[in-house]
């Protein structure tokens, strides 16, 4: 039988969750649509739960990992800093590492 392991990390601060699964998601939405209220929507998320997870996000954060302009007339919108996008690309490299290390060790179990 193909046995697989599944694990979910996430990284926490003395402050709590800095970034897990989910919020990293937010942050992948973000980039993509470029609007705080569309990345909630695409991930079938409350406006306010999506506000909190990268208000607080970005309070543990050592700099910011979106910007966020407000609506308006020329419309508003929330865009990936530079240290938004290396956050997720080390949180996936993480995730990936973990993964095969994981799938790995089963391997060496016989089940």
């Amino acid at each position: 039988m193909d046995y697989k392991i599944k694990s979910r990390i996430w990284i926490e601060s003395k402050h709590g969750v800095f970034l897990g699964e989910g919020r990293v998601n937010l942050l992948k939405a973000i980039a993509k649509t470029g609007s705080l209220s569309k990345a909630a929507s695409s991930l079938d998320m409350s406006y306010k739960k999506a506000w909190n997870l990268l208000d607080s996000m970005n309070k543990v954060s050592e700099k910011p990992l979106v910007i966020t302009a407000t609506g308006g007339r020329g419309g508003g919108g929330a865009n990936i800093t530079p240290y938004g996008e290396k956050v997720i690309e080390t949180f996936d490299a993480i995730n990936q590492k973990c993964w095969e290390f994981l799938d790995h060790e089963l391997k060496q179990v016989s089940l």
